[in-house]
């Protein structure tokens, strides 16, 4: 029923569960498993963290405020230029917005995916310039842009980049580059979204507004930009750890009541599919949202609704936001199924997928190759072809035995760009290059698979009792979100536990009655029709893995169980 191998954690020693005598053991458990080893390491860890790290002591942080400072009291025009991704159009608008608040003259940025790429282009330096900007800033892109920085500097422009994605070897020779992931870097943590560096940057000019106050600027209240900063880490999937789970846990607070007319707006839209706002909210219903107008529009749309005050026109965009993303789910599974017929038609046994198609459109690949690393656990590589311009893009995500951006480093001759992170990256090719790219991949791909046993794995942190979940355990599992990449949700083991009922709700989910004898629940499989077939005829005998959850029935909060996998028991 299941090809995934169940991972359990080793249960933790006596003398250490001793250490936490208010948490239950299952909490004490799961401390264990994540390397909490200390009282106070527990207390921070469920309360607000530590208190977040100087932004100066950042490269390029204090030669970047300097200059934007200068800006700012010369009456200079700054650009915020952005990518068409969540993560992109939040570092836009909530840069953009601490620039306004500061007394800039900021205006922003997003390219088009499809006419203009990822990243700095000539052409819109050159139109920014035209317009009247002075200084670019941009957000979550630019890093590896070193021949648009320079080429910005030579139009005039003063160039600031800050990033998050990984450094390649040379750094563009910009007026301040700002990334923790710079070798040389002293800030401890490196793991930021874009939105997370631009909120380091607003951070910083904070700071120095109040050592040295500019004569036109208001107040910049820097709590009201962390539901912009909850959003776009949790959309980015960077590690829900350290300072980003600081972060993201008073981002997600702030979203609960943020007075963005454009966020009620499209917290309004998904309603209907989830009240409860976490991580969990941002990254299936809220991100997804945001992320559709880039990959079929246009970026600005979602940028409008996140910075609009006027609640008609936030309506507007939230409903439109809510048919391109229909739309978008449309075209992911027609083009998903397609590549499953490019891939199946390959020769069996590859260590890396790549699918490649004029059919595929471009704003969803990345979508592509997400549906089929998750279906076949192997890197995977879907591409689109430019053919106007006699290459291809390609968008990639890979498994954790495999680092994607170190791959496409190898091929680094052989692409026009590359950018990205081990996870996910792009990159673009010419057409005459694509066959060695292709044979390089491949050999890659063997060289550090080939031995190794490429199947999911599904870490369980302790086996429980039905009978231990409860209402108080919940209230200990909600202190320890934002769960998410990194900080991952617990999940619980029981066995020989009967399937009393199962039905399919909708067409994709299972709602099932599980039962140890002495207490029974209702539980809930979200996106594993898979498994229906499978448990009849009822009763059956299984082992289940799950994590408990609350759901709110006829204005009522109830406990549920969340199953994530499960396989007949011995004996079942």
């Amino acid at each position: 029923m299941t090809k995934r191998r169940w991972l359990l954690a080793p249960p933790a020693p006596a003398n250490f569960m001793a250490r936490f005598p208010e948490y239950p053991p299952l909490i004490a458990q799961i401390f264990y498993n994540r390397g909490i080893t200390t009282h106070d390491d527990a207390q921070r860890f469920v309360g607000s963290g530590d208190a977040p790290d100087n932004p100066f002591q950042m490269n390029g942080m204090a030669a970047a405020v300097e200059r934007i400072r200068r800006a700012i009291r010369q009456g200079e025009a700054i650009a915020v230029y952005g990518d068409f991704d969540a993560d992109g159009v939040c570092s836009t608008a909530l840069l953009t917005e601490a620039l306004k608040v500061l007394g800039a003259k900021a205006m922003p940025y997003i390219p088009h995916r499809i006419n203009e790429g990822y990243g700095l282009n000539e052409d819109a330096l050159k139109d920014l310039k035209d317009k009247g900007a002075r200084v670019v800033v941009t957000v979550d892109c630019g890093i590896r842009s070193l021949a648009e920085v320079d080429r910005g500097a030579a139009l005039g422009l003063d160039m600031i980049v800050t990033d998050h994605h990984s450094v390649g070897e040379t750094l563009p020779r910009a007026v301040a580059v700002i990334n923790p992931k710079q070798n040389d870097d002293a800030y401890p943590f490196k793991e930021f979204a874009g939105v997370g560096i631009a909120f380091k940057l607003a951070e910083a000019l904070s700071l120095a507004q109040t050592r040295a106050p500019l004569p036109n600027a208001q107040p910049l209240n820097l709590d009201e930009l962390l539901d912009l900063v909850a959003l776009g880490t949790v959309a980015d999937l960077v590690p829900l750890v350290g300072e980003n789970r600081v972060l993201v846990k008073r981002g997600i607070a702030r979203l609960s009541k943020t007075d963005r007319p454009g966020l009620q707006a499209l917290m309004r839209q998904a309603a209907g599919k989830s009240r409860q706002m976490n991580a969990g909210t941002i990254g299936f219903y809220l991100g997804p949202r945001l992320n559709a107008a880039g990959r079929i529009e246009h970026a600005r749309i979602a940028y409008k609704l996140l910075s609009t005050q006027y609640p008609g026109e936030a309506e507007q965009l939230a409903a439109q936001l809510e048919n391109t993303n229909r739309d978008r789910q449309k075209k992911t599974d027609e083009l998903t199924q397609k590549a499953r017929e490019i891939v199946a038609a390959q020769a069996n046994g590859e260590y890396i997928l790549i699918a490649g198609s004029p059919e595929f459109h471009e704003g969803i690949i990345g979508l592509i190759a997400s549906k089929l690393q998750e279906e076949a656990y192997r890197p995977a590589i879907a591409m689109t072809h430019q053919v106007e311009k006699g290459q291809m893009r390609g968008s990639a995500r890979s498994i954790p035995e495999f680092n994607m951006i170190a791959a496409l480093d190898e091929c680094a001759e052989l692409l026009v760009r590359h950018g990205g992170h081990a996870a996910a990256a792009g990159f673009t090719v010419t057409n005459e290059n694509f066959p060695a790219l292709h044979a390089r991949l491949r050999h890659i791909a063997e060289r550090e698979l080939g031995r190794l046993e490429l199947t999911p794995t599904l870490s369980v942190d302790a086996v429980a009792s039905l009978s231990d979940m409860n209402w108080k355990l919940l209230e200990h599992l909600d202190q320890l979100q934002p769960f998410g990449y990194g900080n991952r949700e617990p999940l619980f083991l029981s066995k020989n536990v009967l399937v009393k009922n199962a039905r399919l709700v909708g067409t994709e989910h299972v709602a099932l009655m599980l039962s140890d004898g002495i207490v029974v629940w209702d539980a809930i499989a979200f996106r594993q029709k898979e498994m229906f077939p499978q448990l009849t005829p009822l009763p059956k005998q299984v082992d289940v893995v799950y994590t408990l959850a609350s759901k709110v029935w006829g204005g009522e909060a109830r406990l549920q169980l969340e199953v994530k996998d499960l396989r007949i028991a011995d004996g079942g």
